[in-house]
């Protein structure tokens, strides 16, 4: 398991399952311009399907996997953890037809604005919320992530 430990972010990348192409670096990065001023740890751990699924059910009660979940914290210093699931996310990219680069930038920016306080459950909030994550994949040079692909 790689995993490192950026002193200026606080971000710790974990590759429990291995990702092709992506780096901590890339990782750092996505999370460093979601969270903008926000200080706090995020850890980013990607997973398998097993390890999705254990999560999503204890946590969610769902007995599958998921793409990201996204838990916060109570505590000041920590902004919270985001477990993404690779080959959930391998599958979706490619039936989305999109670059696996830029469907991992989408769901580590998706889960670290959950982390930020930033949710979905109203259409305004969804709206916000979509509008940002669209301006920050711009900025890293990917396509608006809500933009029909294939």
């Amino acid at each position: 398991m790689n995993m490192i430990l950026d002193s200026t972010a606080t971000v710790v990348v974990q590759f429990a399952e291995p990702v092709p192409d992506i780096s901590d670096n890339d990782v750092i990065e996505w999370v460093e311009l979601a969270r903008g001023v926000r200080l706090g740890e995020i850890c980013v751990r990607f997973m398998n399907l097993e390890e999705a699924r254990a999560l999503n059910r204890q946590y969610r009660k769902i007995d599958k996997p998921t793409n990201v979940l996204a838990f916060q914290s109570d505590c000041q210093e920590i902004l919270g953890d985001l477990a993404i699931c690779v080959p959930l996310a391998l599958q979706e990219a490619h039936e989305q037809g999109k670059a696996l680069s830029s469907h991992l930038a989408h769901l580590v920016i998706h889960g670290t604005l959950h982390l930020c306080g930033l949710d979905h459950q109203t259409e305004k909030e969804t709206q916000r919320m979509e509008s940002l994550e669209s301006d920050l994949m711009h900025r890293l040079g990917f396509p608006n992530p809500y933009e029909d692909y294939g």
